[in-house]
C-alpha cells in the first residue's frame, strides 16, 4: 500500500467496520469518520503531485478535488473486489487528481511523457556521474537527435503557463502580485514619452505660429474642418491648384522650421 503505516493510522479492520456501518444505517457521523481517517492519503498524493501544478493554480483546488474523490470513493466502495478500502480510495483520488492536471494541462500527453522520461534520464545520469548531462548527453539518453531535443525544450517551455496574480517580491520585500511589476508597453503611460510629446506638440505650436497667416488659415481649413481642397478655394477665392499650391509651401516652411526636432518626431510619431 502506496500510504506507510503509523501508530495513529486507524486499521483495515476499524475502517471496514465504519464503512459497513455508514452503507448499512445510512449513519453519517460513521460517514464523517471515514472522511477524517482517509483525508491524509488526500494529501499525500496532492503533495507528491505539488511539482505538476501550473502556476495559475492552487493547491487547494486539488485538495478539494481530492476530498470530493475521496466521498464518492466511499459510496461506490465494493469489499468483494478484492481491495481494502484504503486501497480504492487512493486509486480514485490520484485518478481524479490526475485527471485535473490534464483538464488545465495545455500540454499534450505525450509531451507530458517525453518530459517524465527526460526527467528520469537526468536523475540517473546525475546519480552516475554526479553532476547534469549536457543537452548532448542528454539527447543521446533519450535516443533522439540535437534537434529533436530542442523542439522538445521549447514545446515544455510553451506549455508553461504563468499567473498574473502570482505573487513576486517587491523592492520593500512587501508581496506584490506579477501584473502588478511587469513594464508596461502603453507608451501613454510612460512619463518620459508624454514629455518628449508635449514639448514636440509646444514645437510644432510655435513653429507653425511662424507661418504666413493665409499658410495657416488653409492648413486649419484642410486639416481641422476637414474641407476638401475645391471647398478651401472657394471659402479663400482662389483656384483649388492655387490652394494646393499654398499646402505644399505651408508644408516645406514647418519642415524647415522644425529640421532641426526630426529626430524628436520620429520618437513620439
Amino acid at each position: 500500500m502506496k500510504p506507510s503505516t503509523d501508530s495513529g493510522r486507524v486499521s483495515q479492520d476499524a475502517l471496514l467496520r465504519l464503512w459497513r456501518r455508514y452503507k448499512e444505517t445510512g449513519d453519517t457521523v460513521a460517514r464523517d469518520r471515514l472522511v477524517f481517517s482517509l483525508a491524509p492519503v488526500v494529501k499525500a498524493i496532492v503533495y507528491r503531485k505539488v511539482r505538476e501544478i501550473p502556476a495559475y493554480r492552487e493547491v487547494d483546488d486539488f485538495l478539494s478535488c481530492g476530498l470530493e474523490a475521496l466521498i464518492k470513493s466511499i459510496d461506490r466502495y465494493d469489499p468483494e473486489k478484492g481491495a481494502t478500502l484504503e486501497q480504492f480510495v487512493w486509486t480514485r483520488i490520484h485518478g481524479a487528481v490526475l485527471d485535473e492536471l490534464r483538464r488545465f494541462d495545455w500540454a499534450p500527453r505525450s509531451l507530458r511523457r517525453m518530459e517524465r522520461e527526460m526527467t528520469r534520464a537526468r536523475e540517473r545520469f546525475n546519480a552516475i556521474h554526479g553532476r547534469a548531462p549536457s543537452h548532448a548527453e542528454l539527447a543521446e539518453l533519450l535516443a533522439i537527435s540535437r534537434a529533436e531535443l530542442d523542439g522538445l525544450l521549447s514545446d515544455l517551455d510553451r506549455a508553461e503557463v504563468g499567473s498574473l496574480n502570482a505573487s513576486v517580491a517587491s523592492d520593500d520585500d512587501n508581496a506584490a502580485e506579477r501584473m502588478d511589476v511587469l513594464p508596461s508597453t502603453d507608451r501613454d503611460t510612460d512619463p518620459e514619452h508624454v514629455a518628449m510629446r508635449e514639448g514636440a506638440v509646444a514645437r510644432f505650436r510655435a513653429a507653425f505660429d511662424q507661418l504666413p497667416e493665409r499658410e495657416r488659415k488653409v492648413a486649419l481649413l484642410l486639416h481641422v474642418n476637414n474641407l476638401t481642397l475645391r471647398e478651401v478655394g472657394e471659402v479663400l477665392g482662389v483656384s483649388e491648384s492655387r490652394v494646393c499650391q499654398i499646402h505644399g509651401k505651408l508644408k516645406r516652411g514647418l519642415r524647415e522650421l522644425l529640421s532641426a526636432d526630426e529626430l524628436l518626431f520620429l520618437e513620439v510619431a
